[in-house]
């Protein structure tokens, strides 16, 4: 697989920066049609506060979740964020940043994840890499939301249960694997005409937007970037 430079290929790209400091991470995220960050305040053990900053996003709606998720986080033990829920009332993306950035609250050193999905090759798979600061130690081949390798997932669905083998990798690759299927979930929006993706009560309600009191109302916004010419990085408008 994966002596392909994806690079050089068209498709998804995202970009995860954590920055810690002392009493405080932010964690930043741009792909193509998404760039926000959280700012996670704590006193090495609890959330005293968490804030978001929504630069862009694709729907009206949207900037509504900054405050679920101060409301949702506040106060909560660092410890106990894998195990908060509430996850479908909160926007989905500044969720998990809010959580990285708890997991990640007593690192030393920034930390970047670069996701990159290619578009569909010509025999039909799609390609994925998660790189960390720089470093590939990830890569998955999808075929019509299957894998195809590495070879001990070849045939399981993208959204089965992972555990067995999950539970045989190590911390760091357990958190890796979450950020490159999510990755990959978002990329196949590229292959997705945008009128079928912009009716919102058309959408399981996953998330924020898509309960049913807003997606009667959100309206579909927000400018798509295309980062794989490599004219620009995610987020380096953003350092």
């Amino acid at each position: 697989m994966t002596d392909i430079a994806l690079d050089n290929l068209p498709g998804f790209r995202r970009r995860i920066r954590i920055t810690p400091t002392p009493g405080q991470v932010i964690c930043a995220v741009e792909d193509d049609i998404h760039c926000m960050a959280v700012t996670l305040h704590h006193d090495g053990a609890t959330a005293i506060k968490v804030e978001a900053d929504m630069r862009r996003v694709p729907w009206t709606t949207c900037p509504g979740a900054q405050q679920q998720l101060t409301e949702t986080f506040t106060g909560v033990a660092l410890k106990d964020f894998p195990t908060r829920g509430g996850k479908k009332a909160n926007c989905t993306h500044l969720y998990d940043l809010a959580q990285l950035a708890a997991s990640h609250a007593g690192d030393e050193s920034v930390s970047v994840y670069d996701i990159l999905v290619s578009d569909r090759t010509a025999d039909g798979k799609n390609i994925a890499e998660l790189r960390l600061d720089k470093q590939r130690i990830l890569g998955f081949v999808e075929d019509n939301f299957a894998f195809a390798e590495p070879p001990e997932l070849a045939g399981m669905s993208m959204l089965g249960n992972m555990e067995p083998w999950l539970s045989a990798q190590s911390p760091q690759l357990q958190e890796a694997d979450r950020l490159l299927r999510w990755g990959m979930l978002i990329a196949h929006g590229r292959s997705i005409p945008l009128a079928q993706q912009s009716d919102a009560t058309s959408m399981p309600p996953n998330c924020f937007t898509f309960q049913p009191e807003r997606a009667v109302v959100a309206v579909r916004v927000g400018k798509i970037k295309d980062f794989s010419g490599g004219q620009s990085q995610p987020l380096e408008d953003a350092e």
